[in-house]
């Protein structure tokens, strides 16, 4: 999604980590592109001495399945407009 989009009066990945947050899953982060483009071929690029005004991010969530699916519904019911990927992945920590 864009960094700058917006959903119920707050940036859109702010609500999302917040109802992920609600939904129980252990944690989530957002990281800012540094640049990019999506479906509709537009290049967004941030430059030495200036930043572009709406560089997409990625909000990334290691969970189980249920919970994964779960949030994917959440978002789409609420008609936020997102790409994503879910995969199957081996986590843990130490």
């Amino acid at each position: 999604m864009s960094q700058n989009a917006r959903h119920r009066d707050k940036l859109a990945y702010e609500w999302v980590l917040e109802k992920a947050h609600k939904l129980g899953i252990k944690g989530g982060s957002v990281f800012r592109a540094i640049a990019g483009f999506g479906r509709h071929g537009r290049i967004h690029e941030e430059h030495f001495f200036e930043l572009a005004d709406d560089l997409p991010v990625s909000v990334e969530f290691a969970t189980g399945s249920d919970e994964a699916h779960r949030l994917l519904d959440m978002i789409a019911a609420e008609r936020i407009n997102v790409f994503y990927v879910l995969h199957q992945a081996e986590y843990g920590s130490f």
